[in-house]
């Protein structure tokens, strides 16, 4: 059997920011996802084998490569596929490309919550870092957030002001404190270890969205941070015992997981909501393979129907 496979040039025209939230919220009020994350590691490099099977909506089996020192080889840090399997039968459907679904599930993810959580009037978007993730965040919080500006900070400034030029609009930032300071939502999506969000920085009323972390090692915000917002995750079976973000704050007693407001799951109950214009809210993406079974089930729709498939 010849396995159709799904490539961004094909399909990203067909796609919508807004409307991947909505299936990725509508995903949530299906059957429990069935999860199960495999990692293999040697030094900086990492392999990732995450699956997901939720009943009615299929089964997804996605490999990723992470290795950080591809970016002084020019080639990208992370490259994987994802394979589509049928509920009913088992039978592999499609064969979609990699990026594709990372770009939509990992901006798509943070940008649902932040519908949910910042406020409907921040006008000030700041993105610390300048990779294929930053880019995408450009994409996805534009839509959802179309008055907004945004500013770029990078520890290479060079890199951020590539990135800035490639979307007129979009600004560079010098001093970091000050640009999360001036920021309505803030948003981390480096291969930081070590926190580059300091809670000391922020102001009431702020929504912080942190992306980059996803090894037991890594943290982009720090403890004073954690304390200070009300914390939302995606999920908490991917995050609490599994990312650094917030594994370490819990091991060493920083917060307590009662701090964990709500995930997705929670969408349906309003539990996942910020209560007032004042407070700090903060969401940890953790990108599940749930997140790309559901993503990848809205792109082969839209590439369904318009193919008539």
């Amino acid at each position: 059997m010849s396995l159709p496979f799904i490539e961004a040039g094909q399909v990203e025209p067909l796609l919508d920011w807004l409307e991947l939230t909505r299936a990725l919220e509508a995903g949530h009020s299906t059957a429990t996802p069935e999860l199960g994350d495999g990692f293999l590691y040697r030094g900086s490099d990492t392999l990732l084998a995450r699956t997901a099977w939720i009943d009615g909506m299929g089964l997804a089996v996605k490999a990723a490569t992470v290795f950080p020192g591809n970016a002084a080889r020019g080639l990208p840090a992370v490259n994987g596929a994802m394979l589509l399997f049928d509920d009913s039968t088992g039978r592999p459907e499609a064969v979609l490309d990699f990026h594709l679904v990372t770009k939509w599930k990992t901006a798509g993810d943070s940008l649902l919550a932040a519908l949910r959580l910042a406020r409907p009037d921040s006008g000030e978007i700041l993105i610390i870092g300048a990779g294929t993730v930053a880019a995408s965040l450009i994409e996805a919080y534009g839509a959802g957030f179309p008055q907004a500006r945004f500013t770029l900070w990078n520890r290479n400034p060079a890199r951020a002001r590539a990135l800035a030029d490639r979307h007129p609009g979009v600004g560079v930032a010098d001093d970091l404190p000050a640009a999360v300071a001036r920021a309505d939502i803030i948003c981390c999506a480096t291969m930081a270890t070590e926190p580059v969000l300091h809670g000391a920085w922020l102001r009431p009323g702020q929504h912080v969205d942190l992306i980059g972390a996803f090894r037991p090692d890594m943290r982009e915000a720090d403890d004073q941070a954690l304390r200070r917002a009300r914390i939302f995750v995606d999920a908490r079976a991917t995050t609490l015992a599994h990312i650094g973000e917030l594994k370490i704050p819990l091991q060493e007693g920083v917060i307590a997981p009662s701090d964990v407001v709500a995930d997705f799951a929670d969408l349906s109950s309003g539990r996942f909501a910020r209560r007032d214009a004042a407070e700090i809210t903060l969401f940890k993406n953790g990108g599940g393979a749930h997140l790309d079974l559901m993503t990848g089930r809205y792109i082969v729709s839209r590439w369904q129907s318009h193919f008539n498939i």
